[in-house]
């Protein structure tokens, strides 16, 4: 039997396994954290280190004369041992042969790893953080670059009238699981001015990333600002953001003694990486021809989106201000280097666009699902043309890999034991294919529709806090704040929208004819509720408009009670309702959602999706495992898409979605939808994943790039 830690140790082996994020995917370390203070653990968003600052000297004393405190303690050490020791499926498989030497730089500008970390915005973030700690699963070699924001994503709330209040915390970065390298690295930025940036890591498992910051006192205060918050300032600021990160990055890799052999885009935020790479080459006295080659072999780009507005452009004179140094370096005039950036490159009012420099700069290029990558092939046809003749969509070289979500991360715990009776998953060490998915028929009816329940359940007590909260916040009356307790029904169909408000994604669409979505709702043998959650950009002002519809519907005497709009989404109320909802609605315009993940999770709990066949939804969907709605259709008009859109909402709602969850036998459970419960997990975890997307990645995308270094 393991010897008793002396006392003194037990903090300091607490703070070693939260300055390691292997911690936010595995239930048990979590467990153990909150268990130091559940309350605390809540107000400090389940931060570890910063709970371990403000416990009491009492609870410190009794948490170190705890023997079952102790004996947890040295459970989750000998998980993590095992986790890090264990050989992945990489190491396996490639390592020996195809992948050897190989190190995949991974470049993005938000990593949503955990909630206490609020360095990202929405989906890019999100799959980002799920793609290291999948690479750290699989033990693909790779090392994360980014920013590190001291104001992170705002914090958002709602004023009495709905409107959104921005609000940008101050954080302590002594709180964060991050160490500072003692590097400062000289980035130029525009003219003959450099500035100097510290790199700080941050451990997830076996990976690293390397993250850069500004707010250092060797700057002047306004390059203090390039790393205050995410996505803020004007265009100059994010123009300077992206020099930081993408030419920054390469010096950082640089300083660190890392070499990578793969440069990963993650959008095109990060595209002046290849120019910092070019000019390396052409400074060692290679000819520009074989450093743009070798640049464009060793390059995998991702591009994210298909909404013009997502795509950085930037005008010629402020493109130069900050890239003439390059220029001159690599040997281009500025028409040459302009030209780089531009879909026609002899228009000279046309501006940069940093997907074009990207897709220009990479021999490797994909989108985020199969529509995706056709939506990118027809859209991006005129930077592969040549000479003034056109290409076909069908010649443009983008593939696609679809997106995922990192199973382990968005996991309820609540559900686990059930899973692991009857699935016996294997999450340590597993590879791509692994699928214990398969074996969703031998949970019984019973006691899979027992565990939907408890996790609606549990979601809807989680909402009704959240709910008390704002009201106080709003100082509203002692009647509200009695409504929030009890608002929405525990045994109701409960149905979920939790996403960015960008205006493409028609968060407020349900409510088009309010008269038919008021009966559906207020059934009262079959009750139907919507819980919404979401941030819009602080600019984006017809997205934060969209908010405020939601808002003002969810006081309307028709919806009070079954509609309820949350402020604030994030990591961890993302969780609550993807386990908790029964149905994920998702009605962007076709053909605007590059992917989404937010509906690959709730069939980790027997969620089934509603949505338009856009993004991943076309490759999942079997007619078994969830709804389409409308056929795919499009119309020119908006107005015409809306009214087709949500009336195939409603008929689904009417016809086919609430009669079959409230179709019960004498147990009360409703076969028929536990059956589309178990489709949809066996057709969708298995495959909308972060593990296949990586595995896919290295095979298709990595291991190539790396080869073609020679």
């Amino acid at each position: 039997m393991k010897t008793a830690t002396p006392r003194t140790d037990i903090f300091a082996r607490l703070d070693r396994l939260a300055r390691n994020l292997w911690w936010s995917w595995n239930g048990d370390a979590i467990r153990l954290f909150a268990a130091m203070d559940p309350s605390l653990w809540d107000a400090t968003h389940h931060n570890p280190l910063r709970t371990m600052r403000l416990l009491a000297p009492e609870r410190r004393e009794a948490l170190r004369d705890d023997p079952r405190f102790a004996a947890h303690l040295d459970r989750v050490e000998r998980a993590f041992t095992a986790y890090m020791d264990v050989r992945p499926w990489f190491v396996r498989t490639h390592g020996r042969r195809s992948g050897r030497d190989m190190l995949v730089a991974y470049f993005c500008a938000e990593f949503a790893v955990h909630e206490s970390l609020p360095q990202y915005s929405g989906g890019l973030g999100v799959l980002a953080g799920d793609h290291v700690k999948s690479a750290s699963d699989l033990g693909v070699p790779l090392v994360g670059v980014g920013l590190l924001y001291r104001r992170g994503f705002y914090t958002q709330e709602f004023n009495a009238d709905g409107s959104t209040r921005v609000i940008y915390p101050q954080l302590d970065f002594a709180d964060l699981p991050i160490e500072d390298t003692r590097k400062l690295i000289t980035v130029p930025m525009g003219g003959t001015r450099t500035i100097k940036a510290k790199i700080w890591r941050q451990r997830v498992g076996r990976v690293v990333l390397h993250l850069l910051d500004t707010d250092i006192p060797q700057n002047a205060p306004k390059d203090h600002a390039i790393t205050a918050h995410l996505y803020g300032g004007d265009r100059e600021d994010r123009i300077r953001q992206e020099m930081l990160l993408g030419v920054g990055g390469v010096i950082a890799l640089d300083a660190m003694g890392l070499r990578p052999t793969v440069y990963h885009l993650n959008e095109g935020h990060a595209a002046f990486c290849a120019l910092e790479r070019l000019r390396r080459m052409v400074a060692s006295r290679q000819s520009l021809a074989r450093a743009t080659e070798m640049v464009r072999r060793t390059t995998v780009f991702t591009t994210h989106t298909p909404v013009p507005a997502g795509n950085d452009r930037f005008a010629s004179d402020l493109t130069m201000k900050y890239l003439a140094r390059h220029a001159k370096a690599i040997g281009l005039s500025r028409d040459e280097l302009l030209a780089l950036g531009r879909e026609e490159p002899a228009d000279k009012s046309e501006e940069f666009c940093m997907t074009v420099l990207a897709l220009r700069l990479a021999a490797h290029c994909n989108g985020v699902a199969k529509l995706h990558g056709d939506t990118s092939r027809r859209m991006w046809t005129k930077v592969y043309s040549t000479n003034g003749r056109a290409v076909g969509a069908d010649d443009v070289p983008i593939g696609s890999v679809t997106n995922g979500i990192h199973g382990q991360t968005w996991l309820a715990p609540e559900i686990e034991p059930l899973y692991e009776r009857y699935l016996k998953p294997r999450w340590v060490g597993a590879g791509p294919d692994d699928d214990w998915w398969k074996r969703a028929d031998r949970i019984p009816d019973e006691a899979l529709w027992d565990a939907r329940r408890a996790l609606r359940a549990r979601m809807i007590m989680f909402v009704r806090e959240r709910l008390a909260k704002q009201i106080m916040k709003q100082n509203g009356t002692a009647d509200d704040l009695a409504w929030s307790r009890t608002a929405l029904d525990e045994d109701a169909l409960t149905i979920g929208f939790a996403r960015r408000f960008a205006t493409y994604k028609r968060a407020p669409l349900i409510f088009k004819d309010a008269k038919r979505l008021a009966a559906i709702l207020s059934n009262d043998r079959r009750p139907v509720q919507l819980v919404f959650a979401g941030k819009a950009h602080p600019r984006d002002e017809g997205g934060q408009a969209f908010a405020q519809q939601i808002f003002r519907h969810a006081r309307d005497a028709r919806f009070r009670g079954r509609v309820v709009l949350l402020e604030d989404y994030d990591l961890e109320l993302g969780r609550v309702l993807t386990s908790g909802c029964d149905v994920w609605l998702n009605n962007p315009l076709r053909p605007q959602e590059a992917s989404g993940t937010s509906g690959m999770k709730p069939p980790l709990h027997g969620g089934l999706n509603c949505s338009i066949l856009d993004g991943w939804w076309p490759e999942a969907f079997n007619h078994k495992n969830g709804w389409a709605i409308g056929d795919g259709r499009t119309f020119k008009s908006h107005v015409q898409q809306d009214r087709y859109d949500a009336d195939a909402i409603y008929e689904l709602l009417e016809n086919a979605i609430v009669p079959l969850f409230y179709a019960r036998d004498r147990a009360g459970v409703p076969r028929q939808w536990v059956g589309r419960m178990k489709n949809a997990m066996k057709t969708v975890c298995p495959v909308f994943n972060t593990h296949r997307m990586v595995g896919e990645y290295a095979e298709e995308y990595y291991l190539p790039a790396h080869h073609g270094r020679r």
